[in-house]
């Protein structure tokens, strides 16, 4: 009763959006036509080929994405009111592999996956709503954990260009990333001669991310493949010859697929602000600066492009939200029926022309090499930023015992058999202070 109780309070589309988008997501990763984590990806023809079990797959996929969901997925949606994309599409993929490979497994698996999305939310809002009644209700410094990554995001096109192109040219992109937002920052609004017009605000953050990817992007663009001699193909190239039918299998359950990626868009939008696909796009979706979060999540949707673009070639399995472009139109639009429309557009698009994606990265292989960087660059940034907002945080809800215990729990980590992603750890850190603070209130050592 406590549960639908609950979930009366959350609007009817918003509940009826995730759990449409849960039960597409479990549907697809039961009949093996996508599932949401790349390692997972390459495991799945093993079974539809016949040399894996089913019951080895549903437990690979269960312990792939269960540590991952609780933490990682999970402790990010908590710092904002937004929920991270892993958390539901991680379950998803258990939950699909897990259900019988059958008719009734299919339509099993499509209310499980509803089901567990309206869980999600709920769950996390009933958490929320926990948090709020202890003593020490620690929910708005756990906000503050984000704080640093609007700040420091801008500069990871920097040191993509450094991983790519050296040290010095590294150096070059965040002095002019750096350039950008001092200027950016000194003019602080355009005001119009009609005086009736409104001044816009130009965000310092959002440009100086548009000049640092526009230098990134430059660098790439300029290095091309060498010719090829007579009959010599290129890797990707290679790739669509031997597995052309595994192709053919993607691009035949577009139907399936468009629907995801319109559904998730609309469910991007700031309108709706239910999903984000990454920590980054997150925290500045929760501080409603949605320029940023576009630009953001563009990045990070041309770094998944090699990634989930190879994969799907030589799998013959998509991901549910493709290469993520969906989310840039989510995010830019910002209007539920176009982004809906953008969304399947653009998953169209991305099976329709798989092949052709291919063989233009075999041109560009700066490109390619591009998104590996961007991938790695952006992990790397929100490890230092985050951790650096785990203890802005923490000891916010506990004065210097924060600091001490975010360090302890991030450098025990490290010699850890299991360790945790080293990302994940300022959120986690600052949950466990924050649930401290409240045990030392209720013993009386606060």
């Amino acid at each position: 009763m406590e549960f639908l109780a609950k979930l009366m309070e959350i609007p009817l589309q918003h509940l009826t959006l995730m759990a449409v988008i849960g039960a597409i997501s479990a549907m697809m990763a039961n009949r093996s036509i996508a599932v949401f984590h790349d390692g997972l990806r390459p495991l799945v023809p093993e079974y539809v080929e016949g040399r894996m079990s089913r019951k080895a797959l549903a437990a690979t996929s269960f312990a792939l994405s269960f540590g991952l969901v609780i933490g990682f997925g999970i402790p990010f949606s908590l710092t904002a009111p937004i929920i991270l994309v892993h958390s539901l599409l991680l379950g998803t993929d258990v939950i699909g592999t897990w259900t019988p490979d059958n008719r009734k497994g299919f339509i099993l698996s499509g209310v499980l996956g509803a089901i567990y999305a309206l869980g999600l939310m709920v769950g996390l809002k009933s958490v929320v709503e926990l948090f709020a009644m202890m003593p020490v209700n620690f929910i708005s410094s756990l906000s503050k954990v984000g704080d640093p990554i609007v700040a420091c995001f801008a500069i990871f096109p920097a040191l993509v260009v450094s991983y790519q192109y050296g040290y010095k040219k590294g150096i070059w992109v965040l002095i002019a990333t750096i350039i950008g937002y001092a200027l950016t920052k000194s003019f602080g609004e355009i005001q119009f001669s009609d005086e009736a017009l409104k001044p816009v605000k130009i965000d310092p953050n959002g440009v100086a991310l548009l000049f640092s990817m526009i230098a990134m992007f430059y660098f790439a663009m300029r290095e091309k493949a060498k010719p090829l001699a007579d009959g010599e193909k290129g890797s990707n190239a290679i790739l669509l010859g031997l597995f052309s039918e595994r192709v053919k299998r993607i691009q035949k359950n577009w139907l399936l697929l468009s629907l995801s990626g319109g559904l998730t868009a609309v469910a991007a939008t700031m309108s709706f602000s239910l999903l984000a696909e990454g920590p980054v796009s997150l925290q500045l979706m929760a501080q409603d600066q949605q320029t940023s979060a576009t630009l953001v999540s563009l990045a990070r949707a041309i770094g998944f492009i090699p990634l989930v673009g190879t994969t799907a070639i030589a799998t013959g399995v998509y991901s549910p939200d493709g290469m993520k472009f969906v989310f840039v139109a989510g995010l830019a639009l910002d209007n539920p029926i176009l982004a809906f429309i953008a969304g399947v557009v653009i998953m169209l698009a991305e099976v329709r022309f798989l092949a052709q994606l291919a063989l233009w990265l075999d041109k560009y292989p700066g490109v390619k090499a591009c998104g590996d960087h961007i991938r790695t660059a952006i992990t790397k940034m929100l490890e230092v930023s985050l951790l650096v907002g785990g203890m802005i945080a923490s000891n916010a809800i506990l004065p210097g015992m924060g600091f001490m215990i975010v360090a302890g729990i991030y450098l025990l980590n490290r010699t850890s058999k299991r360790p945790l992603v080293e990302m994940a750890i300022g959120p986690i850190a600052t949950i466990i202070v924050g649930i401290a603070a409240n045990i030392l209130s209720l013993v009386g050592l606060s």
